[in-house]
C-alpha cells in the first residue's frame, strides 16, 4: 500500500511538530519559572495555536494519532491514514 502524499501534508506537519517544540521548550521553562507571566501567556498562545493546526491537519488528512476521540468519528479511522514509514 503507497500513499502519495502532497506537499502541503508535509509542511502542516513540519509546523505542528515546530510549534509543539515551542510548548515543550516553554514547559521546561516553567518548571523553573512558574511566576514569568509573559511565558505563561506565551505558552497559552502556542498551546491554542497547537490545537488550531491539529484540527486543520485532522479535518484534511485524518488523525495524527490512534483513536484520538476528539477528532475521529469512528476509532478505526486512523488506520486510512498513511503510517509513520510512509511519511
Amino acid at each position: 500500500m503507497t500513499h502519495t502524499l502532497p506537499q502541503d501534508y508535509y509542511q502542516r506537519l513540519h509546523e505542528i511538530q515546530a510549534v509543539d517544540f515551542v510548548i515543550v521548550e516553554l514547559m521546561l521553562y516553567l518548571d523553573t519559572h512558574p511566576d514569568d507571566m509573559d511565558a505563561i501567556k506565551q505558552y497559552n498562545q502556542y498551546a491554542a495555536y497547537s490545537k488550531k493546526l491539529k484540527a486543520k491537519f485532522v479535518s484534511k488528512y485524518g488523525p495524527l494519532t490512534q483513536g484520538d476521540p476528539d477528532h475521529t468519528t469512528s476509532y478505526w479511522s486512523w488506520k486510512q491514514s498513511p503510517w509513520p514509514w510512509q511519511v
